[in-house]
């Protein structure tokens, strides 16, 4: 099973990957747990250049970036995990480019589906979890955080508010993709993302 969460920046969704991860594996599964963009030595690499304020990145260059961080993902880590039969949780995966560049950075949607057709080698989720928190809430935790804004966050309202969006219109064609109000209580918002975790897994096993 491959599993992925989604969300603007602070808005709890790192949290809840973790949690899950723990879950699964307290369950007894074996579990490979993944952010996005990272996950191996040159996903690191490119995470490093993409986030750091001082990089003055193009906006078709940034989407290259993240995709090719992200095809080297698929194929040094997670097609092999799945092969053995290991739950994959990913902190970000494709739709944060669908999201982000695409609707975000206003990249044609064509070209978007081209380049992350050629990153993913055909791995999508079987879950998505998109944790959503208004922007107000955003920028409020993001104040009590005393958080070091990094070159993504930088990008703007407006710009998280066409993201945000976009999320919302990716789950009127993806069904794998759940909106989760991630402005309740974490073990509540958990206990949401539990229960459809179930039922996908008794709706596998009965097929």
């Amino acid at each position: 099973m491959f599993i992925t969460f989604e969300g603007l920046d602070s808005s709890g969704k790192s949290t809840q990957a973790e949690l899950t991860s723990r879950k699964l594996t307290d369950s007894g599964e074996k579990v490979v747990f993944l952010r996005e963009p990272g996950g191996t030595r040159l996903g690191e690499q490119i995470r490093s250049i993409l986030l750091d304020v001082n990089s003055n990145i193009e906006p078709v260059a940034e989407v290259f970036l993240f995709s090719a961080a992200r095809a080297q993902l698929v194929r040094e880590v997670i097609q092999p995990s799945l092969a053995r039969g290991e739950i994959v949780i990913c902190d970000r995966f494709v739709d944060s480019t669908t999201t982000y560049q695409g609707y975000g950075r206003g990249i044609p949607p064509g070209d978007i589906r081209a380049i992350n057709r050629l990153a993913i080698d055909d791995i999508l989720p079987d879950l998505t979890f998109f944790i959503d928190i208004s922007l107000d809430e955003i920028e409020k935790r993001q104040r009590n955080a005393g958080k070091i804004i990094d070159r993504m966050e930088r990008s703007g309202r407006k710009f998280f508010e066409r993201t945000r969006n976009g999320y919302f219109e990716l789950s009127r064609t993806e069904k794998r993709l759940h909106i989760i109000n991630g402005e309740r209580s974490p073990q509540k918002i958990f206990n949401e993302i539990w229960l459809i975790i179930q039922q996908e897994v008794h709706r596998t096993s009965v097929e």
